[in-house]
């Protein structure tokens, strides 16, 4: 019977343990946001991420700016934050608007307070494999969820498709550091379905509905889908067709409740990390 590797569950777990910490603690975690514009998306993401830390007991604070902020105003909010000592994590949404987007903010978040593992200090520790202040949330809980159900990853063979800074690249070098076999593929790979179908897990992050057939998957292999769209009824879905490819695969996750609610989870473990660095000064 194919394993379904249920995120919330793990999810909900990790912020109850999270929570009874917090509890002891005589200063409270601060999670900052910065949300610049009204995406509606965007704000659907922050309010999720402001409730989860309110519900673990975290103080959050949001800085909503306007879709016509300027750099200095962006770069003077994030140097304010970095100075604050109330302030555990900053957490800049993206994406931001257009006439912004060019001009990484990322780089101007103090490494100690990189809630989200973006900045370059913490994506080269995470690569070097030593010790990163912040892992990169999605990565990180993708690596958790394997973990905690018992799925070696030592010597397996692991095929992940998409290449970007937030999922594929970091995501590939945790799982190197866990004695792993990595291919990073991506939308240039010739013979893209003959790659994944060696794989012992297969993950994908490209954000294509429907990309992952059977015809991508070897039988027994592990899927872990990260993509997240939705169809023209509205409807979320995953890379992955969930319901051809659960029959082969030995364990699966779901779209939604796989991979999501553990980006969360590990955004909420990642500020109390930081809390926790910030305390020894």
């Amino acid at each position: 019977m194919t394993l379904i590797l249920d995120g919330k569950r793990l999810r909900d777990k990790i912020l109850s343990d999270i929570k009874n910490k917090v509890e002891k603690l005589e200063r409270k975690p601060c999670l900052a946001v910065i949300l610049v514009g009204s995406d509606p998306a965007s704000q659907i993401y922050v309010k999720n991420k402001q409730k989860s830390a309110q519900n673990v007991g975290f103080k959050s604070e949001l800085y909503q700016l306007d879709e016509n902020s300027t750099s200095d105003e962006i770069k003077k909010l994030i140097e304010d934050l970095n100075q604050n000592k109330d302030v555990d994590g900053i957490l800049l949404q993206l994406p931001l608007p257009k006439h912004l987007s060019g001009e990484n903010f990322l780089e101007l978040i103090d490494p100690n307070k990189d809630v989200d593992g973006f900045h370059p200090v913490n994506v080269g520790k995470t690569l070097t494999n030593t010790s990163p202040l912040a892992i990169s949330c999605t990565p990180k809980g993708i690596v958790r969820l394997l973990v905690e159900n018992n799925i070696e990853l030592e010597g397996k063979n692991v095929v992940i498709i998409g290449r970007s800074n937030i999922v594929g690249k970091p995501l590939a070098a945790l799982l190197t550091n866990e004695n792993a076999t990595v291919t990073l593929a991506h939308s240039k790979t010739k013979n893209l379905a003959q790659v994944a179908k060696n794989a012992d897990i297969l993950i994908s992050a490209t954000g294509i509905c429907g990309l992952i057939t059977k015809d991508f998957v070897k039988e027994g292999a592990i899927v872990i889908d990260v993509g997240i769209s939705r169809n023209v009824q509205g409807k979320i879905l995953g890379d992955v067709v969930f319901d051809e490819v659960s029959k082969i695969a030995s364990a699966i996750t779901p779209v939604p409740g796989g991979v999501g609610p553990m980006t969360i989870a590990m955004l909420m473990e990642n500020t109390l990390e930081l809390y926790f660095e910030h305390a020894k000064f």
